[in-house]
């Protein structure tokens, strides 16, 4: 399971790695192309990193901009939230609860991005090329291949769903050694939301997005 979680965060590296005033602002993205929209995201990405990286290892809590203006605009944050949630307790929730425990979700997920960012380290990364895409496809998943030097090649899968109003794609869920991240958190928190109720749950993604971003200490992650 260590190793799952392991490559689920390199996963999560790739599209924060599926968004700070003294950067310069990044190329558009195409959203009408899901795989044009995952390579021009990494590339934004990577090439911010690369440039103010001195200011990152300063000042990690810097990240959490980074996850805001290059990831967050492409990731369809309701829909994965409320996957998250369940279809119950979706149903069960007021609007209110729905609309707050999507934005305690976003708020968790970028400080979950934003710490995985800081181990970056010029990780080589190859995305799939354009494949047709049918008119009625509202659903895609792209390829990625990580290249690290450190451990073995990585494939992942990102979800992507098109939205029928606009046209534009969005990411919603990334795939690693079979896991879904989606699911994984589906698996997580669905007992404490049995168990405390949706509130409760809200509380606690809170308090861990409020928690510094800090670099892990290899040695004790080691030792676990």
């Amino acid at each position: 399971m260590k190793k799952v979680l392991i490559t689920l965060s390199s996963a999560l590296i790739v599209f924060v790695a599926s968004v700070s005033s003294f950067v310069h602002a990044s190329e558009p993205v195409d959203q009408t192309n899901p795989y044009r929209l995952i390579e021009q995201v990494a590339d934004n990405t990577f090439t911010r990193l690369r440039k103010d990286r001195t200011l990152f290892r300063a000042d990690p809590d810097l990240l959490r901009d980074v996850v805001k203006d290059e990831l967050l605009p492409y990731i369809h944050t309701r829909y994965a939230a409320s996957l998250v949630l369940g279809a119950q307790h979706y149903r069960q929730a007021t609007p209110e609860q729905r609309d707050a425990f999507t934005e305690a979700f976003t708020e968790y997920m970028i400080a979950s991005y934003a710490q995985i960012l800081l181990e970056y380290d010029n990780q080589d990364v190859n995305v799939q090329r354009d494949q047709a895409i049918g008119d009625d496809d509202k659903i895609v998943k792209v390829r990625v291949d990580i290249t690290d030097s450190s451990r073995p090649p990585i494939r992942l899968d990102f979800s992507l769903r098109k939205n029928t109003r606009t046209g534009n794609w969005q990411a919603y869920d990334v795939t690693a050694e079979g896991v879904s991240m989606i699911q994984s958190k589906q698996s997580e928190w669905k007992a404490p939301l049995r168990r405390d109720g949706i509130d409760s749950v809200i509380e606690q993604l809170k308090e861990l997005a409020a928690k510094p971003i800090r670099r892990e200490d290899k040695k004790k992650q080691g030792e676990s």
